[in-house]
């Protein structure tokens, strides 16, 4: 049986060990553990406006994604980002993200300052894209751009 549920400390490695593993998946990148550690405990503790959502299967957890709020002043309310979307290789296919995007959506769904979901995906990932678009997510018209501090 599968859960969705907020991250608790105690998730930490695990946290660490999916980003570890999705960034050099899907963008070929490999990130400093140390500084991983640092910024999920950030959020972990609530250091950091973010939340953690783990797909538990057999009391272990076998995906994530992390939610960071966006105020939309056209929408009065808080849009959510999806990032560091992680379901483990041998977990794929089984539906998880599924479970954990209809998590979310039943939330804004409820909730009166919850107003939608938002994500970016790296232009080349297409079967993520493919599994948005079949929960009924739409590429939008808009264009991301980026400018990140060094190191």
């Amino acid at each position: 049986m599968l859960t969705i549920r907020p991250a608790n400390p105690g998730d930490l490695p695990a946290i660490v060990d999916f980003q570890i593993d999705m960034a050099r998946e899907s963008e070929d990148v490999t990130l400093d553990r140390p500084t991983l550690t640092e910024g999920v405990q950030a959020v972990l503790s609530g250091n950091a406006p973010a939340e953690y959502w783990i797909a538990e299967s057999e009391d272990r957890p076998v995906g994530m994604l992390m939610t960071v709020p966006e105020w939309s002043d056209w929408r009065n309310g808080i849009v959510l980002w999806i990032h560091s979307v992680y379901v483990l290789p041998q977990e794929r296919r089984r539906k998880i993200f599924t479970a954990l995007y209809e998590h979310l959506l039943g939330r804004v769904e409820q909730s009166e300052n919850l107003v939608g979901l938002r994500l970016y995906v790296d232009k080349r990932n297409e079967p993520a894209q493919r599994v948005y678009e079949s929960l009924g997510m739409t590429r939008e018209h808009y264009h991301l751009y980026e400018w990140m501090k060094d190191g």
